[in-house]
């Protein structure tokens, strides 16, 4: 995976590249987490509302994270101005990604679901190459086109044969284009402090927001505490909101926004997979040609360039 060099505020150093070496495992464990994340939430959902999970989840986590940032020296030299990017960032990345993504879910299946958030590497691509001075090569615009090619053909093939809920395909269209704005500002506005800060300040701010609409427009008597939501919020705070949302912060100061995001196109196979297998959801013939031309496209994306021979 190679990187542009960031467009940050002037003054700050970009960080090195990590090697590859030590960059796959922990976009396997990234990838992993992320898609298995639908499925969880979809068996959560099944037992909260939506708004109310994610809002609870969000505070919870960044109380933790909070904690875990204060006794590493996490906030040491962040200005203020680095909270109010965070807190910014915090609603797109986290509320409004996850807030519409989980209501659009509650109407469509776990898998398929992953299949459409898996299209933001595209838009990603289109707003890094102006705001961050992205080099949009044509291999990896043919790579992002691929991609595209196969996430269609599963969108198709779902909501063509009537098993999949179009206003719920648009409320996670909305999710979708929330996480590729919020990771190109994130590499734009490049705010300052370590990842348990970051990521605390943002799963604080969406919680915030989050909790209070969901009070006010969801029932909450609906809520039933059985084993499988206990688990399902469990999974939710330590592996989607901790684990995977720190890897994803930390690929992203290490790779450009456009390989990061790439890793979006993994989501297809993982999602569908993690929904046949917790869920029993179906997955049709479709779904896996689709996969193909997913596969095909991330390698072009995050294929890095030539070296030259006398080094970098």
């Amino acid at each position: 995976m190679s990187a542009s060099k960031p467009v940050g505020p002037v003054g700050r150093a970009p960080t090195a590249p990590a090697t590859r070496a030590a960059v796959w495992p922990l976009v396997v464990l990234f990838c992993l987490l992320w898609s298995a994340a639908f499925a969880v939430a979809k068996v959560g959902i099944a037992d909260c509302p939506p708004l109310i999970l994610l809002g609870t989840r969000f505070i919870l986590a960044g109380a933790m994270m909070l904690g875990l940032a204060f006794m590493t020296g996490g906030f040491k030299g962040m200005r203020t101005r680095d909270f109010a990017v965070l807190a910014g960032l915090g609603l797109v990345n986290n509320a409004l990604y996850l807030g519409l993504t989980w209501c659009g879910m509650a109407t469509l299946s776990s898998g398929y679901t992953a299949v459409v958030v898996s299209a933001a590497p595209l838009l990603t691509a289109v707003l890094a190459a102006p705001l961050l001075g992205e080099r949009l090569t044509w291999a990896k615009l043919g790579g992002l086109l691929l991609g595209m090619v196969g996430v269609a053909m599963v969108v198709r093939s779902r909501l063509g044969g009537g098993g999949e809920d179009p206003v719920g395909t648009l409320l996670v269209v909305g999710g979708l284009v929330s996480i590729a704005v919020g990771t190109v500002l994130f590499k734009r506005l490049d705010p300052r402090g370590s990842l348990w800060a970051i990521n605390a300040v943002q799963s604080l701010s969406a919680g915030f927001a989050t909790l209070p609409v969901g009070l006010a427009i969801e029932d909450v008597s609906a809520i039933r505490f059985t084993p499988a939501l206990g688990l399902s919020f469990a999974a939710l705070v330590v592996g989607a909101s901790i684990a995977a949302y720190w890897l994803w912060f930390y690929l992203l100061r290490r790779v450009s926004a456009t390989g990061a995001s790439s890793l979006h196109f993994l989501m297809p196979p993982l999602g569908l997979l993690f929904g046949w297998l917790l869920l029993g959801e179906p997955v049709a013939a479709a779904d896996l040609i689709g996969i193909v031309p997913i596969a095909v496209g991330i390698g072009l994306v995050t294929r890095a360039p030539s070296a030259p021979r006398a080094g970098h």
